[in-house]
């Protein structure tokens, strides 16, 4: 295979002029930051930094995390650093786009893991895509307008205001989106969950069952399995099978890696045991996974 890997973008390298801020932000509207990477970005890629886009028209698909979503007028979706990601755009596509680094909001908030709290920086893909409503379009586009007036600005101190509306408008998504599509799920339960998926990012290499992880949350292994199930109707197990079936995709999209090498770094006996477990779940080999990458 003589592709080359997937290539990671940086802020720096996807901006223009003075476009970056002084903590890693760049705001543009979609249409000219299209015109500009558009080859580039068609291809399967990851990002270091935070991403989100407003879609204001346009048509065609976005795939995120090897899921394929629909480009529909007022879509927004977001993505987290590590996702890949890839665009395939049918005629002129506008809109908004903000890509910011993990520092923007580190040094501004108490708690460094305050974005975890919206349910669109879970790193799950199917969470991260929202319609949305009518009666929201006017606030949301004003806030993305204030964004740009802001980055523009030459003030100091102006990134604090890009900050607060940044705020603002995920506060509005979260509150739009999550309730339309999810039903009431208290706070404790809710914490749990994601401390549980946080659980799984961290150690999914080496931790393979509920129980061990259930010993890290201090709940009992049927409390954990239970609170899945009426959450996101599936097993704790199934969660942490489809975190490893992630990674051994995104690893797929590196041309440079062997079959054999991913199976060992995602720590399987053997590759044959990879190539059954791959193909039991997702319905054909890693290497016609492979080719099909190659194909797209």
């Amino acid at each position: 295979m003589s592709k080359e890997k997937i290539p990671v973008y940086d802020i720096c390298s996807l901006s223009k002029d003075k476009q970056v801020k002084q903590n890693d932000l760049l705001v543009e509207r979609f249409g000219a930051y299209l015109n500009r990477h558009e080859h580039s970005l068609h291809h399967s890629h990851r990002h270091s930094f935070f991403h989100l886009v407003l879609f204001t028209k346009g048509s065609g698909a976005h795939t995120i995390d090897f899921n394929q979503f629909k480009v529909r007028p007022y879509e927004i979706y977001f993505m987290i650093p590590g996702q890949v990601h890839s665009w395939h755009f049918q005629g002129e596509v506008d809109g908004y786009i903000v890509n910011f680094s993990d520092s923007l909001f580190r040094s501004f908030l108490l708690n460094p893991n305050y974005l975890e709290r919206f349910h669109f920086f879970s790193g799950v893909s199917e969470e991260s895509v929202c319609q949305l409503p009518l009666d929201v379009h006017g606030k949301v586009t004003q806030l993305f307008e204030e964004i740009l007036t802001e980055t523009t600005d030459s003030r100091d101190g102006e990134i604090d205001m890009i900050r607060l509306l940044l705020m603002q408008l995920f506060l509005v998504v979260e509150n739009t989106c999550n309730v339309n599509n999810k039903k009431s799920i208290p706070q404790q339960k809710q914490v749990l969950l994601r401390n549980f998926r946080r659980l799984i990012d961290q150690h999914y290499l080496t931790i393979k069952l509920p129980k061990e992880y259930a010993d890290l949350l201090y709940v009992t292994p049927n409390h954990l399995n239970a609170l899945c199930q009426d959450l996101l109707g599936k097993t704790a197990g199934e969660l942490i099978r489809d975190r490893v079936i992630l990674e051994a995709k995104r690893l797929l999209t590196n041309a440079d890696m062997t079959v054999t090498q991913i199976a060992y770094n995602l720590n399987f006996q053997d590759n044959s045991y990879f190539n059954r477990f791959f193909k039991k779940y997702v319905g054909i080999t890693p290497d016609e996974f492979r080719k099909q990458l190659i194909i797209q």
